[in-house]
């Protein structure tokens, strides 16, 4: 019996709690906020680095050049519509995203928003192996493995949390203390 197919299973929750964390703006511009963010272009939707040219200029600031002017209204109609909190300025030939230096209180929800999502990650490597121990559990009662490659396999699906549940509280303190320095 492999396990592997669970330990690819908590390798997909750990890149997911990161790829969310991206998502996060900690008082610095981070293009990746607006991956999730799509235009509407020819009756398609785009994200916007398929649109436009985003940059960050400075560390406060993104720069949306789009690659046709026409697309400006519709940018900025994605960007109002998205959850990022931040309202667009254009003159015409790009959009400027100023994000505002984060009050304490709000750097406290946002590390608040980090735990949380960092127990849901947790949680979803425990259930990973609550279903990997039921699998080995039923290949004994098949009598396709012995006792004994029942415990080694639970070692080793174990052992695999252990390192992933590690992994997330590292990526958890990372992000909460990129969060908390001002």
């Amino acid at each position: 019996m492999d396990i592997k197919i669970y330990e690819e299973k908590m390798e997909k929750s750990l890149e997911s709690l990161k790829n969310e964390y991206l998502t996060i703006r900690a008082g610095r511009a981070n293009p990746h906020i607006l991956d999730k963010i799509k235009v509407d272009y020819y009756g398609t939707p785009s994200s916007l680095q398929q649109v436009a040219n985003v940059s960050v200029p400075e560390a406060r600031m993104i720069l949306i050049q789009p690659w046709e002017s026409r697309l400006i209204k519709d940018i900025e109609k994605a960007i109002l519509s998205s959850d990022i909190g931040i309202n667009p300025n254009n003159d015409g030939k790009v959009i400027r995203l100023v994000f505002p230096e984060l009050t304490e209180d709000r750097r406290k929800e946002l590390v608040k928003e980090v735990k949380k999502k960092g127990e849901s990650a947790k949680v979803a490597i425990r259930n990973i192996r609550r279903d990997a121990n039921e699998a080995i559990k039923k290949a004994n009662k098949a009598s396709e493995i012995s006792e004994d490659e029942q415990e080694q396999l639970e070692e080793k699906v174990q052992k695999a949390t252990d390192k992933y549940i590690t992994e997330i509280e590292k990526a958890i303190d990372v992000k909460s203390k990129e969060i908390l320095t001002v």
